[in-house]
């Protein structure tokens, strides 16, 4: 599992935007499993679920990222990637995690 954390400045919608378009644009095998918005008063919270395949790992790997933002405060976004192990106790050959996670990096 690898996770990443940031603190945005900038338009929730266009970031989301980007997000998801630069990672669906990102890999021919990405997709958007699931996503789910909310709000309550000023705040506001978005998280998807991306999937893609791992041609080094061999397998798909899952990216869930959330946009949380209150009122006109910064936008805080946590990503976290899992599923990029093959080992039924530990995890090892975990480069889709990272590969999946550093597209994100690109893109903010």
């Amino acid at each position: 599992m690898a996770k990443l954390e940031q603190t945005l400045s900038g338009n929730f919608n266009q970031i989301l935007n980007k997000i998801e378009q630069g990672i669906l644009n990102g890999s021919m095998s990405a997709s958007l499993e699931e996503s789910s918005d909310f709000h309550s008063g000023d705040a506001r919270c978005s998280v998807r679920v991306f999937e893609r395949y791992s041609y080094s790992g061999g397998n798909r790997v899952s990216l869930s990222v959330t946009l949380f933002q209150n009122g006109n405060d910064a936008i805080h976004l946590s990503a976290i990637t899992t599923g990029g192990s093959q080992a039924m106790f530990f995890k090892i050959n975990t480069f889709g995690e990272e590969a999946f996670l550093d597209k994100l990096r690109e893109l903010l």
